[in-house]
């Protein structure tokens, strides 16, 4: 499963799960590097957030696990890892990536992450707990959308499921050709027929007009400096798009 994957020279991430919201633990003062940790990659526009936890053996090695919130990935197994004179180095052997950081009297990890390229990643000590959104009155445009993504030699099929809440519209979007359920949509922001979801994550975002019969909307997907038409239905059943 990847972290960091790449769509004609753009970045493309695989994201899956709910808005996470941060919950700082009593694990603040306990020593040594074993515990839960919490961090943002971040790739230009694009921010992907990371858990980290850490177990202690009983003959004093460690073993880890990492979780890639914003991608839905739970449990991905840390291939190596140790932890010595406040340096602290793992390996993800499943997405090619490894990181190495340091332990300051802060109690936060610095370091680099390293999958094709090099990024900086530090680690707060904590763990990550999602954020429910109340349901609200259905809107007009609540249900599945579906589209394709033609990026060249590429073709993407998506699918927005549009939810309004008491806290406004919210989406999310599956990628079926890549298996990739449940993408968080940042933002929804409608303002008359003009609709706009954003990725953070994703470092993409969509932009189009609702047609007066609601029966499709059309617009632009733009990421990592590119963007491409793209035209989505309204679909009873996500599965009718595959």
């Amino acid at each position: 499963m990847k972290i960091l994957g790449y769509l004609n020279g753009r970045l493309l991430l695989i994201l899956l799960c709910g808005f996470p919201g941060l919950v700082f633990g009593s694990q603040a003062q306990s020593s040594g590097v074993q515990g839960d940790w919490h961090g943002t990659l971040k790739a230009g526009a694009t921010e992907l957030r990371l858990a980290l936890h850490i177990t202690k053996n009983d003959d004093g090695s460690y073993k880890a696990t990492l979780d890639s919130i914003d991608q839905g990935a739970n449990g991905i197994p840390v291939t190596s890892i140790s932890f010595k004179d406040s340096k602290l180095a793992f390996a993800v052997d499943s997405v090619h990536g490894s990181y190495e950081g340091t332990l300051n009297s802060q109690g936060t990890i610095t370091g680099t992450w390293t999958q094709g390229q090099s990024l900086p990643l530090d680690f707060e000590r904590g763990t990550i707990a999602p954020t429910e959104h109340k349901p609200g009155k259905p809107s007009d445009i609540d249900g599945a959308w579906a589209g394709t993504i033609d990026a060249g030699a590429t073709k993407l099929r998506v699918v927005f499921h549009i939810v309004n809440t008491e806290d406004g519209l919210t989406a999310t979007m599956d990628s079926l050709d890549q298996n990739a359920k449940g993408i968080p949509v940042t933002a929804v922001t409608r303002n008359g027929s003009s609709l706009k979801m954003e990725m953070k994550q994703l470092g993409g975002v969509f932009e189009g007009k609702i047609a007066p019969d609601l029966a499709s909307i059309d617009g632009t997907w733009s990421q990592g400096g590119g963007a491409a038409p793209l035209l989505l239905k309204r679909v009873k059943d996500a599965a009718a798009f595959e």
